[in-house]
């Protein structure tokens, strides 16, 4: 194969790897019932006027499985640290005791064990969409190569590595969100 269609089968593959790394950030966020301090990776804290990771501003722990504390750097930001965990509707009720903040994550019922499978699944979608517009991408910068001389035997094989390359990577995305279904699903 010529060295332009393995640069862009290489540029294709990066693509779809960022899409794998999204996607598992992405289910990272779903909870499956056990306390985990990744759980309040996405909440931002007013900080001095600047919206911030709570983990910039916080040592946030896990005590047992159903249990988080978040002891922050300053006292003064707890009631802020409390208003951004609310503000980021991920469904967890901070408790103060004017020292650190405990949150209590609550058992899924099996109705939201249900929901939270169907988010994800929707998560992977997403990340197969994401895929399959790499692989349009791919497939139209290799008809490009074509019109500018490429040979058709040459197209053809081209064309045929994107798809095994494609195959691969939904499948690790069905690998994936199975996983999750399990880990949310198990009691």
């Amino acid at each position: 194969m010529n060295e332009e269609i393995q640069m862009g089968l290489d540029e294709a593959k990066e693509a779809m790897n960022q899409a794998i790394e999204h996607l598992k950030e992405e289910l990272m966020k779903i909870r499956a019932g056990k306390a985990t301090p990744s759980m309040l990776d996405g909440v931002m804290v007013e900080y001095y006027g600047s919206m911030t990771p709570i983990s910039q501003v916080a040592n946030v722990n896990t005590t047992d499985a159903r249990t988080i504390t978040v002891q922050p750097w300053e006292k003064s930001i707890l009631d802020e640290i409390a208003k951004g965990i609310i503000n980021s509707n991920i469904g967890l009720n901070p408790q103060s005791n004017g020292e650190i903040i405990i949150i209590n994550v609550p058992a899924l019922t099996e109705e939201r064990r249900k929901d939270l499978v169907k988010k994800a699944k929707a998560e992977g979608e997403k990340a197969k969409v994401s895929i399959r517009n790499q692989r349009k991408d791919a497939n139209d910068f290799i008809k490009g190569l074509k019109n500018n001389g490429l040979s058709e035997d040459m197209a053809k094989t081209a064309e045929d590595e994107v798809q095994k390359i494609v195959d691969s990577y939904s499948k690790k995305v069905d690998d994936l969100i199975d996983l999750k279904e399990v880990d949310i699903m198990t009691v």
